[in-house]
């Protein structure tokens, strides 16, 4: 969240409006009774949710949930991994675009260095959980020059590396094409060093493009919204921390279930809100973006995570 908007004079949510973890849960449950198997908590930045874990154990108890994972900045990881593994939590994602501390700040705007979050990716594995995920995006003219030095760094650990194009996210990170790295150009500088191969999707609708290592030492993936759109086969919805429903990365609004959540809406009505809203989907932002739509009014990433 860039400090120059979201400073210490921001305005933020009063608590009130945010919703609890029981209401969080609840809708958790309705989602999987309507068939979602995969959770996944994100941002801004999760572990700066009071007792976290709480949540993550109410997530890991309900029936059906096949999958439950977390993305972070990895700043309070080592603080907070054996807990969150105790409560349940198997797999967690963790952002990380470059192992040089300059570079990293100058993508992030943030106040820690790489050691930390390499230590917080430490503690994970050591907690367990698996396969571990490094999310790196890929900037031109800061970060490219970081592409080879972080798969040397993470192949043969068993973690995953996934390159993620520079997206046009919301309205505050400046985005141009320019700015963009191209999937293609990433596989080709990552083949012409460590020979790459492709391999198959896990499952219909994985956002990221996978190839591993010819000589076996695990794979990476390429998640190329800007080059290669996938919202043909995109499954996600994402639910923001005050209770909107959006349907899409680059949605511009969202769908209130608050309002029913506090309103005495019971269970069948909030499901029938949900499947209305996903009935008549039609997102298909990243195929369509032109330099128009990329400056349209979108939610931020910060808001609803990736």
């Amino acid at each position: 969240m860039p400090k120059a908007i979201f400073g210490s004079d921001f305005q933020f949510l009063p608590h009130s409006e945010v919703l609890t973890f029981e209401e969080i849960a609840r809708l958790a449950r309705i989602f999987v009774a309507l068939g979602v198997e995969k959770l996944r908590l994100t941002g801004g930045e999760p572990l700066v949710r009071r007792d976290v874990e709480r949540l993550v154990a109410m997530l890991a108890q309900i029936d059906g949930v096949r999958d439950l994972a977390l993305t972070t900045n990895g700043s309070l990881l080592a603080k907070k991994a054996a807990t969150l593994a105790a409560a349940g939590l198997r797999r967690i994602t963790v952002s990380l675009d470059s192992m040089d501390d300059a570079v990293f700040r100058a993508m992030n705007d943030v106040d820690f260095p790489v050691d930390k979050v390499l230590e917080g990716i430490e503690a994970a594995r050591s907690a367990g959980m698996a396969p571990i995920k490094i999310n790196m995006v890929v900037k031109r003219g800061l970060n490219e020059g970081s592409i080879v030095e972080m798969a040397r760094h993470f192949r043969g650990t068993g973690m995953i590396l996934r390159f993620i194009e520079y997206m046009d996210v919301g309205n505050t990170n400046g985005w141009r094409l320019d700015d963009v790295v191209p999937a293609a150009e990433i596989v080709r500088e990552l083949d012409a060093v460590f020979p790459l191969e492709p391999v198959d999707p896990n499952y219909r609708g994985e956002v990221a493009r996978r190839y591993r290592y010819r000589d076996g030492a695990g794979e990476i993936g390429i998640i190329a919204s800007v080059t290669h759109p996938f919202c043909s086969a995109c499954t996600r919805a994402r639910l923001s921390a005050e209770g909107q429903l959006y349907t899409c990365l680059f949605a511009a609004h969202g769908h209130d279930l608050k309002a029913l959540l506090r309103g005495g809406a019971d269970d069948d009505a909030i499901t029938e809100r949900i499947a209305s809203v996903w009935r008549v989907r039609d997102d298909r932002y990243s195929e369509l973006r032109t330099s128009a739509t990329a400056g349209a009014p979108k939610v931020e990433m910060s808001h609803i995570g990736g």
